[in-house]
């Protein structure tokens, strides 16, 4: 593991100053410096490491080449690195602003809105800064007081010392006022409406631009009340938790701790020197400075002198999930909790005459509106699950191949990503219906599943120790394909005696109207009236039978599971498909004989299990 120090990316604005050059020991030529970014991924703006193997790398390179999983399992819901870290120094007045949620900036900016928080690290006598409103005002009356130049008379002005914690959600109009220092911790975002600036000109001698119609769309016109439900920490929210650390150099000179798995760490130097260590790799550090540990670091430890915010990101709460599997007469949405229930589901007819571009905006647009419906925020959705038949290489996102959906290489992650601004995660269809029985159905005692899909062919999904086995080939598995006849049926995959040749839902049904010469259904040929089906019946059971066999002898599941559309059907089949288990599974009655039923969730599995994916 790393222990990374940063350099700033430096801001000229014209409201700067000179103390965090002189103070803070940023390095930098021109003449104001207003603010630097200490720990940042943002493109305007990247941090760079200055230690190490990575020295000379930004902050992002590091982590496109680690992977996200330096991160933390916390950070899952983000695309993209979740904070921006600053000093800020305000020689002069900042505008008044106001920053958007992540709603409106995902769906007008194209990038995420902005909370932040404010640590004042020092104060001039009788600095303020404007925070919210003094009292509940119209729109109408905001409006008109940004063209009349009245906006301050309504604004809240709250005196500030060293110290002071500020909590600013977006929405809230805030401005810094001049002889103020301040830490920003913030989430990853640029976007600022500005409604008021003073008059003033930049660089380029004109008046700096406003962005009046969309701070009247995105500003609460209330007052703000800051509370302290915040304790133990400084600040927390579900974008960034922010801890105080103070090391006096005598009574505490030393503090130990462990970054998790579950979230990386920032340390923002305030005051104080000193040496950050952790597995024998040791940092210097100084007031100024900013220091990123990886998630999963282990122990580590702060020794000498040290005021610091420590950044970590938690778990998010009450967060909801999309599930959707698009299939080849019809596409599922589900909104799904963190107790892996279904909260909410659309359906609609999968238009195949459509382009997979066509299907895939219809399908985002329906996501986005049944989370609106359900009054869900895109910032509370932290991820989306989708489900699709054919061969998936989930790791690029791609559908290489889906027979059903006549697609081919469709880049289905990056499509839907450009519409919903979540994480998306792809998957085989019947691996999310595997996935979805082991974590909220009949499998979810267990860590080892097998689901055998049969409907219109013959599908499967293999969990393992909690997750969706792929192999090391793209893919994952296809029980529907394994040879159970040599030389047997033909199947469409071009190969004969599959399993799905045998056990399909046209398969059965072919056989027995063969058997009777005349058009049967389902219900009449599992009711097995007729001695004919009987005899078809006891032939698919067995060559289903041989399949399960194969499959337990390979991969030793605790649990097998029938699905599908056949669900219905297949209780009947159990005591037949029990008797061969005990008879034909490699150690018969001496080894250890799965578990085997009908599957729980029916048409629900596929949603749940995309959704966790």
């Amino acid at each position: 593991m790393a222990v990374l120090k940063l350099k700033p990316a430096c801001k000229d604005y014209l409201w700067g100053g000179q103390r965090l050059k002189n103070e803070y020991h940023i390095e930098y030529d021109g003449d104001i410096l207003a603010e630097a970014w200490e720990l940042s991924c943002h493109p305007d703006g990247p941090s760079l490491i200055t230690n190490g193997k990575y020295a000379g790398k930004t902050l992002k390179e590091y982590i496109d080449e680690k992977g996200m999983e330096v991160l933390g399992t916390h950070c899952r819901r983000f695309r993209e690195f979740p904070i921006l870290t600053k000093f800020i120094d305000a020689r002069d007045n900042l505008s008044i602003q106001v920053h958007p949620s992540n709603g409106y900036a995902l769906q007008n900016e194209g990038q995420y809105g902005k909370t932040e928080m404010w640590y004042v690290l020092d104060a001039q006598p009788g600095a303020f800064l404007y925070y919210g409103f003094r009292k509940e005002i119209s729109r109408e009356e905001f409006a008109e007081r940004i063209r009349n130049n009245t906006l301050l008379e309504v604004l809240n002005p709250v005196e500030v010392h060293k110290g002071d914690t500020l909590f600013i959600a977006s929405g809230t109009l805030h401005a810094i006022g001049k002889g103020i220092l301040i830490a920003e911790i913030q989430q990853n975002s640029n976007v600022t409406y500005r409604v008021y600036d003073y008059g003033r000109v930049g660089k380029d001698g004109k008046k700096r631009d406003l962005h009046i119609e969309k701070a009247l769309a995105v500003t609460e016109r209330v007052p703000i009340i800051q509370r302290g439900e915040n304790y133990p920490h400084i600040a927390d929210c579900d974008y960034f938790t922010v801890d105080k650390l103070d090391l006096d150099g005598t009574l505490m000179r030393r503090m130990q701790r462990t970054v998790g798995k579950e979230s990386f760490l920032s340390i923002l130097i305030l005051d104080g020197e000193g040496v950050i260590s952790s597995h024998g790799e040791k940092v210097n550090y100084r007031k100024g400075d900013s220091i990123f540990l990886p998630a999963g670091s282990g122990e580590y430890t702060i020794e000498g002198t040290c005021d610091a915010l420590l950044t970590t990101i938690r778990e998010k709460a009450n967060p909801i999930r999309a599930g959707i599997i698009i299939g080849s007469a019809s596409t599922q949405i589900g909104l799904i909790n963190d107790q892996n229930q279904l909260i909410a589901e659309k359906t609609f007819a999968t238009d195949r005459k459509k382009t997979p571009e066509e299907i895939i905006e219809k399908t985002a647009a329906e996501t986005l509106k049944l989370l609106a419906k359900n009054s869900v925020p895109l910032d509370q959705c932290i991820g989306v699950g989708v489900g699709v038949p054919g061969t998936v290489d989930r790791r690029n996102g791609r559908i290489n191949y889906s027979n059903n959906l006549r697609w081919e290489k469709v880049p289905l992650r990056s499509l839907l990503g450009r519409v919903i601004p979540c994480p998306v995660r792809i998957a085989n269809n019947a691996d999310c219906a595997a996935l979805g029985e082991a974590v909220a159905g009949a499998g979810k005692e267990y860590s080892d599943v097998v689901l055998l899909t049969l409907g219109n062919g013959v599908g499967g999904g293999i969990i393992l120790n909690g997750q969706v086995f792929e192999g090391g080939m793209i893919g994952g598995s296809e029980v529907g394909h394994m040879v159970v006849q040599a030389n047997g049926r033909p199947c469409t995959c071009g190969r004969k005696g599959c399993l799905e040749a045998y056990a399909s839902m046209p398969a059965l049904l072919h056989e027995a109207e063969e058997k009777l010469q005349r058009p049967v259904s389902l219900e009449e040929v599992f009711a097995c009236k007729d001695a004919k089906l009987k005899e078809v019946m006891e032939q698919y059971t067995e060559m289903l039978g041989t399949g399960i066999v194969n499959i337990v002898n390979l991969y030793r599941p605790q649990l097998v599971l029938l699905g599908g559309d056949m669900s219905p059907y297949l209780e009947s089949l159990l005591p037949k498909l029990r008797k061969m288990m005990k008879r034909d599974c490699f150690g018969g009655a001496h080894g250890s004989i799965p578990v085997i039923q009908v599957a729980e969730l029916g048409s629900t599995a596929g949603m749940i299990g995309a959704a966790s994916l």
